[in-house]
């Protein structure tokens, strides 16, 4: 597995080969650097430690600024954690988005945008319960019935009811790389990636 940590900036379109416009979104990836490897003998584990964004001191625990020290850095916002990376770096190596080639697909890990409390229709794609006539009466954004009366007089779990939405840790698969700019450190992924601009994501394959 090979990865790196990035930063959504926003979107854009580019025209392809072929001519296709193609819609992609912009992520600064890295440079991410290696804070820390873990192998079977010493932690049980194979894996690789990185490192990415800036962090002030001040606001950094004591451990952590320890923990950078080790690896010849500054202090990072987001660390994450590789296992059977096949990323041949050293600790204190930087690691660039020119790890991945034009072409590839790779899987993208973030937070979904947070879109508050919602209802059924908006949550889990309920079409509201029936024709608009016949005595409904602002019922088209309803759930309907949830559980029985006597038996089993209550509602059971997992029921889809209105919520909060949004907000989670989402992985998708499968996103083409469009382009790679390494000098700017930024990747054009064609494909939806999960957060608002800004947010910090996992680009892996």
């Amino acid at each position: 597995m090979k990865g790196i940590i990035g930063k959504k900036i926003g979107m854009t379109s580019v025209f392809e080969p072929n001519g296709k416009q193609t819609a992609c979104t912009i992520i600064e990836a890295g440079p991410c650097v290696v804070t820390q490897k873990k192998t079977v003998e010493t932690d049980g584990y194979n894996a690789i430690q990185i490192a990415f964004g800036e962090r002030k001191e001040k606001n950094t625990p004591q451990a952590l600024l320890q923990h950078f020290a080790k690896a010849n850095t500054t202090p990072k916002a987001t660390v994450k954690e590789l296992r059977d990376s096949s990323i041949e770096k050293e600790v204190g190596e930087n690691i660039t988005c020119d790890i991945f080639a034009e072409g590839e697909k790779v899987s993208v890990i973030g937070v979904s945008k947070g879109k508050g409390f919602q209802g059924v229709v908006k949550r889990h794609g309920f079409h509201g319960v029936g024709e608009a006539s016949h005595g409904q009466h602002d019922r088209q954004r309803a759930p309907g019935s949830v559980g029985g009366s006597s038996y089993p007089s209550r509602v059971f779990k997992g029921m889809r009811m209105a919520g909060r939405m949004g907000g989670d840790r989402v992985k998708v698969k499968a996103l083409r790389v469009v382009k790679i700019f390494p000098e700017q450190n930024l990747i054009l992924i064609s494909g939806s990636v999960p957060g608002h601009n800004g947010a910090t994501v996992l680009i892996q394959k």
